[in-house]
């Protein structure tokens, strides 16, 4: 009996100090939660966070017509609502990842359970499938990092309770709408939208069934199951998504039959900054939204993320037009340079030691070994050396087996271009063209580059001297003059004509772009004279004072070219380029608005400007960009100039439509490098084909028949008598004969120009300026 008792009190003690045990483990654990409640292991976020989580969302270019042509981002996001969520994707997301999410409060206490038991007693640190779309959306919200066990405990907790907070301030709808765009899919896709773009090129409301099971099977291991590098793998998931909708009865058999026997058909269209459509005018447009947001800042003391604020950048480019100069640019420059490798040969200057090795010597690889002690001979040994290289090529294979000698060469005989349409009226850039790739080559030729623009600058040296009096019936002789004061200097014409006893009118001269008349005509007018136009009309460069000037030995950039070149179009007063029109946050809130302002007064008379679009629109009809008639079967109203610099270096063509100025460019970047030969390297076979080809997709588009359709003004009356002249006058008879045309003609030049004699030609010169 004793030994009974002895036993009954051992079994109370038992059962007491379990008892008591256990209620000191439940309340250690309250304690435990509590305190982690309280924030004594981190704080929580507060309820107005939880209440206003705002994703990083990816900034939206839009065109003209509000069409998406870019994103701005560190991690491509893009949110949608829940009612763009097709229902299959709904029930892919819920069966897969928590059969039970419109059952619990945002904690599945069983699965918590069966994560602590195997986590905490068989320390699998990599045992999951606990966590619910709740839970799943707070680590995505606010990541987790720990080095020890305990810590994932805390972190499981943290998880809980604020899933939990998030119950109770959104709707079901809402969290699954908050995850999905949240959620990061393969390939460092952030968010639905961004994964269905990306893999199948299609906005998230249009993703079929088995589309659907793919991106939600991925969520598993986003490598692990990327449909574009493990096909095999992503089918198994997928099929494994469509059995558990199929379990849950979310599809039936004949639909889940169909969906896995269906192969991945992907249609993988990465977004990348430096991809897509004008790559060089998103990164204009990003340039100015970063100062733009440093003075909204300084103005207002709001901080703005331009790369994920979700903001909407209303630009005033046309995406149809760019869609067709882009791919303009790239029929002909593929041509152009190979054009371009065939006529040099094996006279290839890229190719010779003394033109590559001073660029070899600059490379970072060359300073890299030079600062390692290696020889000469080492170093070229090695910069010798074959490797697979990534380098762009118009071939279409990026990946070579080049060495670095090799690659710099390539560099060197890799010609560029840029392309530019701007609205004359208001200064709205439609084009934006920078360079030949831009993954490749970041160098903005369109604002940045500022190169020799050749006989394109002959217009405003016209001009110039048409305010001054000069009339277009005018004669000047052609033939080349030998300038004593400067060095002999003698300018001659492309063409090599005979022009010994033949003087032409200001039309002939710029029709065919001659030389010998267009620095006469600056002699005439004086290059103050034409200085002073050239910055009345936009030009910010400096113009050197010399009388090169009149055969474009200034440098300038594409915009300020096209801006020049405006005030031709714009009752003689040149528009400033913009490109930006508004800016939206992701309220739809107007953050700023930009319009045109005019800053420059008219700069010659309306008189003048019909003459000058005269003599350019004779210039496409028979003159040097004829071509656009006979050879693109052109039939437009457009006015133009071509423009080739020393040794062919560069390549231009202005294109003038009644309502649209744009700029073409060719060349090396490499300024001692040009054409071997001017019929390949001259503006009209450079330059001009990329804006006839261009034309051509705009005349085929209905959406833009406002520029392809559009007529200059008919001739007045007094602009036609002025120019009624035949445009050759040879020299009388006793000039003839007592001029000795073997005998080089020389001469002094005089810069300051000469004034007008006669009372008559002062009185009309006074007439004519008045009319500005």
């Amino acid at each position: 009996m004793p030994k009974k008792k002895k036993r009954s009190t051992l079994k109370h003690k038992f059962i007491k100090y379990l008892s008591l045990s256990i209620g000191a483990g439940i309340l250690l654990l309250v304690l435990f939660f509590y305190s982690i409640k309280a924030g004594l292991f981190g704080k929580l976020p507060e309820q107005e966070v939880l209440a206003n989580i705002k994703n990083a969302q990816a900034t939206e270019i839009l065109d003209e017509k509000s069409e998406n042509i870019g994103f701005l981002y560190r991690s491509y996001r893009s949110n949608v609502g829940y009612d763009e969520l097709p229902q299959h994707l709904i029930d892919a997301l819920v069966a897969t990842e928590d059969a039970r999410f419109y059952e619990h409060s945002g904690v599945d206490y069983r699965s918590v359970f069966r994560v602590l038991v195997k986590t905490i007693l068989l320390q699998d640190r990599s045992a999951g499938g606990g966590s619910t779309l709740s839970q799943q959306l707070v680590k995505n919200l606010f990541p987790r990092e720990y080095s020890y066990k305990f810590e994932i405990l805390v972190i499981k907790i943290k998880e809980a309770i604020i899933a939990q907070r998030l119950e109770e301030i959104y709707t079901k709808d809402e969290l699954l709408t908050l995850y999905l765009n949240t959620v990061s899919f393969p390939d460092n896709t952030f968010g639905i939208e961004a994964a269905s773009q990306t893999f199948f090129n299609k906005p998230v409301d249009k993703l079929s069934l088995d589309e659907s099971a793919i991106l939600v099977g991925s969520l598993k291991a986003t490598y692990t199951y990327n449909p574009r590098i493990f096909p095999e793998n992503s089918i198994e998931r997928r099929n494994v998504v469509l059995s558990q909708m199929h379990k849950y009865n979310k599809i039936g058999e004949e639909a889940y039959k169909n969906a896995i026997a269906k192969e991945i058909e992907l249609d993988y269209r990465p977004i990348k900054a430096d991809k897509g459509i004008a790559p060089y005018f998103r990164e204009q447009v990003r340039q100015e939204l970063v100062k733009w947001a440093d003075e909204y800042e300084k103005e207002t003391g709001k901080s703005i993320d331009i790369y994920g604020d979700g903001l909407k950048i209303h630009t005033t480019l046309n995406k149809n037009m760019q869609l067709y100069a882009e791919s303009s640019m790239k029929s002909h420059m593929q041509r152009l340079q190979k054009a371009f490798e065939d006529n040099w040969g094996n006279l290839a200057p890229w190719k010779k030691k003394a033109v590559y090795q001073q660029y070899v010597s600059r490379s970072h690889h060359y300073r890299a070994l030079k600062s390692q002690g290696k020889t000469e001979e080492e170093i070229q040994n090695i910069l010798n050396e074959k490797k697979e290289m990534q380098l762009f090529d118009w071939s279409g294979s990026d990946v070579q087996t080049l060495s670095v000698i090799d690659s710099i060469q390539h560099a060197l005989k890799t010609l560029q271009s840029g392309f530019l349409a701007m609205d004359p009226k208001s200064g709205a850039i439609k084009t934006w063209i920078g360079g030949i790739d831009f993954e490749y080559f970041k160098y903005d030729h369109v604002s940045q580059s500022k190169r020799q623009v050749g006989s394109t600058f002959k217009p405003l040296v016209y001009m110039a001297a048409l305010e001054r009096g000069v009339e277009p019936c005018d004669y000047f002789p052609a033939r080349a003059v030998s300038y004593e004061n400067l060095e002999g200097w003698k300018p001659t014409n492309s063409d090599d004509e005979d022009y010994a006893h033949i003087n032409v009118s200001m039309q002939e001269a710029l029709r065919k772009s001659m030389n010998t008349v267009s620095v006469k005509i600056l002699e005439e007018t004086g290059i103050s004279s034409v200085i002073n136009l050239a910055e009345e009309v936009g030009i910010k460069s400096n113009l050197p004072r010399v009388a090169s000037l009149a055969l474009g030995t200034a440098e300038m950039t594409m915009l300020e070219l096209a801006t020049a070149y405006s005030s031709f179009l714009n009752d003689g007063k040149a528009s400033e380029p913009y490109f930006i029109k508004k800016i939206i946050d992701a309220s739809g809130n107007v953050l700023a608005e930009f319009k045109p302002e005019n800053q420059y007064e008219k700069a010659f008379s309306s008189l003048n400007q019909e003459i000058m679009i005269e003599m350019m629109e004779e210039v496409v009809n028979t003159g040097t960009a004829s071509r656009l008639r006979w050879k693109y079967k052109l039939k437009n109203d457009i006015a133009g100039k071509t423009g080739t610099t020393q040794n062919n270096r560069d390549g231009w063509f202005v294109g003038l439509l009644p309502n649209l100025v744009t700029v073409s460019w060719t060349g090396s970047d490499n300024g001692s490098i040009g054409f071997r030969s001017t019929s390949i390297g001259q503006g009209a076979n450079s330059a001009l084909p990329i804006f006839g080809l261009w034309l051509q997709k705009v005349n085929s588009d209905p959406s833009l028949n406002q520029y392809s359709k559009s007529q200059f003004s008919a001739l007045s009356d007094k602009a036609m008598r002025s120019m009624d002249c035949p445009p050759i006058k040879e020299d009388g008879f006793f000039k003839k004969l007592f001029t000795n045309p073997d005998k080089e003609k020389s001469k002094d030049f005089d810069e300051d120009g000469k004034e007008k004699k006669g009372l008559f030609k002062r009185i009309k010169k006074l007439f004519k300026n008045d009319e500005k």
